[in-house]
C-alpha cells in the first residue's frame, strides 16, 4: 500500500538583518524592522546571535529549520477545547513520552476505577473474604451464594479488574451468576477495555507508520545557486534520495517567506509567495533515481525578479522547499520489449514479471 511522504527543507539563500549603520539611516526602515521582529512569532531571538559579526555572517532567524521542523510558536490559543473534538489526531501528534504516558494512564485508570466499583459492591453485599464452598452446585450459588468469590480487599479487587479486562481469567476470583450488578460491571469493563484497545492500538500504529523517518534519507543541497543556464537566469538547488525504494510521483514546490508593506501602508508579516518550479511543463514531478537539480527561472513573473545582488544581501527572506510523494513498486519497458500487432497478440504473448515489495 502506498504511503504518502512529505519532506520540507529551508534554503539558506537568504539575507541577513540590517546592520546598525544601515538601520539608523532611515526611521521608517527601522520601524518596519521592529514590527517585523515583533510579529514574526519566531522562537529564536536576535539576542542569541553574535553582535560582533558582520551582517553578512550573522545567522538569520529561521522560519523552518534544515531538518524540516517549523520554528513557529503558536501562542494565545483561547479555544483549546477544539483539540478534544479531534482526539485521535491530538493523540497521534503527541510526543512519544507523552503518548506512552497517556497510553499507560488509560489502562491504569480503568483498572483502578472498576476495582473500586467491585470493592464497593462486594463491601455493601458483605462478600469480602467469601470463597466458593466445597461441593457447592450452581443452583446453590444461584440461591444463596455470595456475589463475589475470592475478593477479600482492594488489592484482590484490583487483580480481578486486571484479569477481567485483559481476559487472563485465573479462576480464583469470579462473579456469581446470581449477582446481576456484578455481571453488568464485567460487561461494562469488557466494552470499555475494547474501546481503549482499539483507540490506543490505532494511535500507536498510525504514529509508528508515519513517514517522518523516511524523510531522513531525502537530502537537500546546503545552499542555493543563482546562475545562468541556457541563457536564462535561474535559481537552482539539488535534492536526492538515498534509499533503493525510490519515491514515485514525487512533486516539489517552493515558497518565498518574506514580510512586506503594501502601498496602503499595511504590514504583511511572513507573506507566502509561490515559486514556480515548472508546474506548467511538468518538470516539478521527479523520478528520484539519482540526485536532481531543480531550477526556477527568474523572469518578470518571479518574486525574485526585482531583487538584485545587493538587495539579496540586505533583505530578510527565506525560501522553503517542499518535496512530497509516495513509495510504491515501479516497472519499466525497454525498446526491444515493445511488440506490434493485434490486441490479442499483446495479451497472449506478453509476460508479466513480479515486482519487488
Amino acid at each position: 500500500m502506498a504511503s504518502p511522504l512529505r519532506a520540507i527543507s529551508s534554503s539558506p539563500l537568504q539575507s541577513c538583518p540590517l546592520s546598525p549603520a544601515h538601520s539608523s539611516a532611515s526611521s521608517p526602515a527601522r520601524e518596519l524592522e521592529r514590527l517585523a521582529k515583533a510579529r514574526s512569532k519566531l522562537l529564536e531571538s536576535e539576542s542569541h546571535q553574535t553582535p560582533t559579526l558582520t551582517p553578512e555572517t550573522r545567522e538569520q532567524l529561521r522560519y523552518v529549520s534544515k531538518d524540516g521542523k517549523c520554528r513557529v510558536n503558536l501562542g494565545h490559543i483561547s479555544e483549546r477545547g477544539r483539540f478534544l473534538s479531534d482526539i485521535f489526531t491530538s493523540f497521534v501528534d503527541l510526543q512519544y513520552r507523552w503518548f506512552l504516558f497517556v497510553f499507560m494512564m488509560c489502562y491504569i485508570t480503568t483498572w483502578f476505577l472498576f476495582a473500586g466499583l467491585y470493592f464497593v459492591s462486594a463491601y455493601v453485599r458483605g462478600d469480602l473474604g467469601q470463597d466458593r464452598p466445597l461441593g457447592a452446585s450452581e443452583s446453590h450459588l444461584l440461591d444463596q451464594g455470595p456475589c463475589y468469590l475470592g475478593i477479600d480487599g482492594f488489592i484482590s479487587a484490583l487483580l480481578f479488574s486486571v484479569e477481567t479486562q485483559r481476559t487472563i481469567g485465573y479462576g480464583s476470583r469470579t462473579v456469581s451468576p446470581a449477582c446481576r450488578e456484578g455481571v453488568l460491571l464485567v460487561m461494562m469493563q469488557c466494552i470499555v477495555g475494547s474501546m481503549i484497545d482499539a483507540l490506543m492500538v490505532g494511535c500507536m500504529f498510525v504514529k509508528i507508520s508515519r513517514p517522518k523517518k523516511r524523510a531522513e534519507t531525502l537530502l537537500f543541497s546546503r545552499t542555493c545557486v543563482i546562475a545562468n543556464r541556457d541563457d536564462q537566469l535561474c535559481l537552482m538547488f539539488r535534492l536526492g534520495d538515498l534509499r533503493e525504494s525510490h519515491m514515485v510521483d514525487a512533486k516539489v514546490r517552493a515558497k518565498l517567506i518574506k514580510s512586506r508593506q503594501t502601498a496602503e501602508g499595511e504590514f504583511l508579516p511572513l507573506e507566502q509567495t509561490e515559486i514556480n518550479l515548472g508546474y506548467e511543463s511538468g518538470s516539478d514531478r521527479l523520478f528520484l533515481v539519482e540526485p536532481q537539480v531543480i531550477q526556477h527561472n527568474i523572469d518578470s513573473s518571479s518574486p525574485l525578479w526585482e531583487l538584485g545582488p545587493e538587495q539579496l544581501k540586505r533583505q530578510q527572506f527565506e525560501i522553503i522547499v517542499i518535496l512530497e510523494g509516495i513509495v510504491e513498486a515501479t516497472g519499466d519497458f525497454l525498446g526491444n520489449y515493445l511488440l506490434t500487432g493485434s490486441e490479442e497478440s499483446f495479451f497472449l504473448f506478453c509476460e508479466f514479471f513480479p515486482t519487488p515489495p
